[in-house]
């Protein structure tokens, strides 16, 4: 099981369209930005993308426009 930032607005949408591949995390860390992915069930692409879209959830913007190539 991986646990990575996720947008809270956005889980149950995932984990209903993917619940083979998405769950929520424990009772006590859905207060958090979170969501936890079944390793065995995601592709390597997959795995890198929800790494990537987490970490840009922390950077600052000014790090996150640096690696997407755009201005802040």
């Amino acid at each position: 099981m991986l646990g990575v930032g996720f947008p809270k607005e956005e889980r149950a949408a995932l984990i209903a369209s993917e619940p083979a591949k998405f769950v929520l995390p424990r009772l006590s860390d859905q207060r958090f930005h979170w969501i936890v992915a079944r390793m065995a069930a995601l592709d390597a692409d997959e795995m890198r993308e929800l790494v990537i879209d987490a970490w840009l959830m922390v950077v600052p913007k000014k790090v996150s426009a640096a690696h997407l190539g755009t201005s802040d």
